[in-house]
């Protein structure tokens, strides 16, 4: 079992920047890749960015690529998403997301643990 554990989220204006934080613990010897997802009210889960363990190699959703950086720090088990820009659109609950596969799919039913998810809204 993998335990995920996000931090950093809140309220921000239009413009500003947030960075979220996943902490991971347990079972984290086999993590190939994490990434983060998000949910707003009333639309399903949708992908945002993910990154490959080994390698540090990203991908992005096409609504946050040259806002959202993600980053990881394998010392500290932990990956990051640094939100710049931010719009009114970004406001979700923001999910944390590991999978032992390093093949990057942006289906949520294909990551097979997940945090609690931390608030994020941006107000215009």
């Amino acid at each position: 079992q993998v335990q995920l554990v996000e931090s950093g989220g809140g309220l921000v204006q239009a413009g500003g920047s947030l960075r979220l934080s996943c902490a991971a613990s347990g079972r984290t010897f086999n993590l190939a890749a994490m990434g983060w997802f998000r949910q707003a009210p009333g639309k399903e889960r949708a992908f945002v960015a993910a990154i490959r363990w080994s390698d540090g190699s990203t991908s992005y959703a096409d609504s946050v690529k040259g806002r959202f950086t993600i980053s990881r720090d394998n010392a500290k088990n932990t990956v990051y998403l640094q939100m710049n820009s931010l719009k009114p659109e970004d406001t979700a609950v923001y999910y944390c997301a590991a999978r032992r596969s390093s093949v990057i799919l942006i289906t949520p039913g294909n990551w097979s643990s997940w945090g609690q998810g931390t608030q994020v809204t941006v107000s215009s």
